[in-house]
């Protein structure tokens, strides 16, 4: 496969282009970032934004929380750097593992902060995972569609327009770009661009509804509000990461070190380079290792071309970690099987039919990764 000559990410990554000198469009965003953004005007962009709110609804603004590493450094940063009083929404996917539970709890404690969880019916949602898994090669439809679409029916309900949510996307891909010098809305039209893979609520309830017995309103918590609502709101929905330059190590360091926020070990992934990226979910070894079958990179290619576009890495020990991480079957596989009621074998063949050419997977000749820590603590279906 092509690969960038820089941080080394392949041709089959999202939204991926190449220069004449074999370089990524992903590696020239980094550059316009660091060289042509005048991030003093961003900031006194985020400061007019703020002062237009503040103090003038119930909430100044909705912060939409997992407890990862971005959503606990942007709630962090809002609270200390305006003294806003938020209101913390987390859409909870059903998967979230025990330290982040209690990095959860320690954080909202210490922060002192009004806080909402949600999570959608179990039955529901595995029959969205399979058909999602099915159509598109990816189980985690609920959770990309949740994540978006909750907290701004929350921000409805509430009456609260000002939403701040963490990264934007164009540090990673170019379905939106750092060069376009405007500021990424998390709106409709991001949601329907690549959120929610092409698939809306109700497509999905078409998709369904012949063999799954579900109320129409099930499919609410995954369903973009009205625009008619949402302008009625007058709402703004925004990353706080278009305004200050988006630097997730240091942050990463920062929450760890004030915070007292705990890294944890993710199937896949190099524990002592990553402590932090992606803890969130106990199934994030399932979902990086179908992007490995699909694509032939995971996340190690990913957060090690971060590093190597800051300057944190070398090409060569990037390629090591990559060498060393990706492509190992995990052991969550197990568990994600037995939701499904999949057999490892129908589980290929369904990701087969959306593998991105010109990678092939080599299914006979995948080596299992270790277990983690707290693996024998996630939930079973066996179990109930």
């Amino acid at each position: 496969m092509k690969k960038c000559t820089k941080c080394g990410l392949p041709e089959t990554y999202e939204t991926i282009e190449f220069n004449q000198f074999g370089i990524c469009n992903i590696c020239l965003q980094k550059d316009h970032k660091d060289e042509s953004i005048n991030w003093h005007d961003r900031k006194e962009m985020l400061d007019d934004l703020v002062a237009q709110y503040k103090g003038k609804y119930d909430y100044d603004c909705i912060v939409p929380f997992s407890g990862g590493k971005d959503s606990t450094f942007t709630l962090k940063y809002l609270i200390e750097q305006y003294g806003l009083k938020p209101l913390v929404v987390q859409f909870n996917h059903g998967f979230l593992r025990p330290q982040l539970l209690e990095n959860n709890e320690r954080t909202l404690k210490k922060m002192g902060v009004d806080f909402i969880t949600f999570t959608p019916n179990w039955k529901l949602v595995k029959r969205l995972m399979l058909e999602s898994l099915i159509r598109k090669g990816d189980f985690c439809w609920h959770c990309h569609t949740g994540i978006f679409s909750y907290p701004m029916h929350i921000a409805i309900k509430f009456n609260v327009p000002l939403i701040f949510w963490g990264e934007p996307s164009s540090e990673y891909t170019a379905y939106y770009d750092y060069r376009d010098d405007e500021i990424e809305s998390v709106d409709e039209t991001r949601f329907n661009r690549y959120v929610n893979l092409g698939i809306t609520a109700q497509d999905m309830a078409g998709m369904i509804k012949d063999d799954f017995k579900f109320d129409e309103r099930d499919l609410w918590p995954f369903t973009y509000p009205k625009t008619r609502d949402l302008k009625r709101l007058g709402y703004h929905s925004v990353c706080l990461g278009s305004f200050i330059p988006w630097d997730v190590k240091k942050q990463s360091k920062e929450i760890m070190d004030e915070l007292n926020w705990q890294g944890d070990q993710v199937e896949g992934m190099p524990w002592d380079v990553y402590p932090y990226e992606k803890i969130e979910c106990y199934l994030q070894g399932v979902r990086d290792y179908i992007k490995y079958l699909k694509r032939g990179y995971s996340r190690v290619s990913q957060m090690t071309a971060l590093d190597i576009r800051n300057g944190r890495m070398t090409k060569a020990e990037a390629d090591e970690l990559v060498e060393q991480y990706e492509g190992k079957r995990p052991p969550s596989l197990e568990l994600f099987l037995e939701y499904l009621d999949l057999t490892e074998d129908e589980f290929n063949q369904i990701v087969f039919k959306t593998v991105v050419p010109p990678f092939v997977p080599d299914f006979d000749n995948i080596e299992d990764a270790p277990k983690t820590k707290d693996f024998d603590t996630w939930f079973r279906e066996s179990k109930v």
